[in-house]
């Protein structure tokens, strides 16, 4: 009884903290690029954006560490994925991703997962060569997430996650850390419908700091051409505080077959809210197809329109190969793939690779 009071103390603590974060932080399309290390908004994983993340939810495995950590808890082993992901295709940037996701004792898992995004080499340009060719610089962001999960019962599963946000060029960098909460909740019969809640990307502000940030300069006017270093001061960014909530129900049939509508409603603090809605169809958990549409405000208008604010069109499509690899353990490897549509842009594409032991 003590651990049913303590879970619903945490959900109703979660929820408090949201709903706070709601009132504060609303979505206002007028916050648009105010906040930084806007790359935690990006879920890297292939399964989960192949229906815009609607399954949030219900989500099991390594891959909730991004989406709602509380489905970690599912881990029945050890489990593995390697993930790339080409953004924005056309523009020369790469995501490449790796996680573990280990069970701890008989209901809890640590996860441990890095989002990694390449830009490539870019020409260094100064006010003597502005046309380059004095070499490159490849800027770097990357993100670390260490989790903890717990099933407290068959039905409430919860975590956190704990990021560690690098971002640097040659010159300069920032690091940061980040909080996430999430719970999940699944009910029915046959377990079959889901409810969530997750809370993302918590924390202090950051600021850059670096030799990026001085230039060396000579006082005009003086005789004896005085040189002195100018130290630009950096304004503090905040984080891409985000809420989410949502549910999903599974129509199960016969021949393990199965569909499950998901949906979910995204407050962001620094971007508009988003609805998203989305299908999954699992044939004997073999082969999984996927499908999502995210609105928000703004999203059907021309893309040169002021009231359209992100580049995706809000389609998403996936499919899921997954084969046994032992039947014994129930060991399983599988090959997942997802499709985001772009304007201007050839999409995201993701592929990765899960092995669950």
């Amino acid at each position: 009884m003590n651990t049913f009071y303590k879970t619903i103390a945490a959900i109703s603590l979660t929820i408090l903290v949201g709903l706070t974060s709601m009132e504060t932080f609303a979505g206002n399309k007028d916050r648009s690029g105010q906040a930084g290390a806007s790359e935690l908004l990006i879920n890297p994983w292939a399964r989960s954006t192949g229906w815009g993340n609607a399954g949030m939810s219900k989500i099991k495995g390594l891959e909730s560490i991004w989406s709602n950590v509380g489905g970690t808890a599912f881990t029945k082993k050890t489990e593995l994925i390697f993930s790339h992901t080409t953004w924005l295709k056309g523009s020369d940037i790469n995501i490449f991703s790796f996680g573990i996701s280990q069970r701890v004792g008989e209901t809890g898992a640590f996860s441990l997962a890095v989002m990694s995004m390449n830009f490539g080499d870019i020409p260094i340009t100064t006010t003597d060569s502005p046309d380059g060719g004095i070499g490159t610089f490849s800027p770097n962001l990357m993100n670390i997430s260490l989790s903890y999960a717990k099933s407290f019962s068959n039905s409430i599963h919860a975590g956190f996650v704990l990021k560690i946000i690098s971002e640097s060029i040659s010159d300069m960098s920032a690091q940061g850390v980040a909080i996430d909460a999430g719970i999940q909740y699944v009910t029915g019969e046959r377990e079959n419908i889901h409810f969530g809640i997750t809370l993302k990307n918590i924390g202090p502000t950051m600021k850059f700091s670096g030799d990026g940030l001085s230039i060396k300069a000579f006082i005009p006017g003086r005789p004896d051409q005085t040189q002195f270093t100018l130290e630009q001061r950096q304004e503090a960014f905040e984080l891409p505080t985000q809420l989410a909530i949502g549910a999903a129900y599974d129509f199960l049939f016969e021949n393990d077959y199965r569909f499950t509508l998901a949906g979910n409603f995204t407050s962001n603090s620094f971007t508009k809210d988003q609805i998203t809605l989305g299908g999954e169809f699992s044939l004997k958990e073999y082969l999984m197809l996927r499908a999502g549409y995210t609105y928000e405000d703004g999203i059907w208008d021309n893309i040169e329109s002021i009231e359209r604010t992100n580049v995706a069109k809000g389609l998403s499509l996936g499919v899921s190969v997954q084969v046994p690899m032992n039947r014994e353990n129930g060991s399983l490897f599988s090959v997942d793939y997802s499709y985001r549509d772009t304007d201007h842009f050839s999409g995201n594409h993701t592929i990765g690779v899960k092995i669950s032991l």
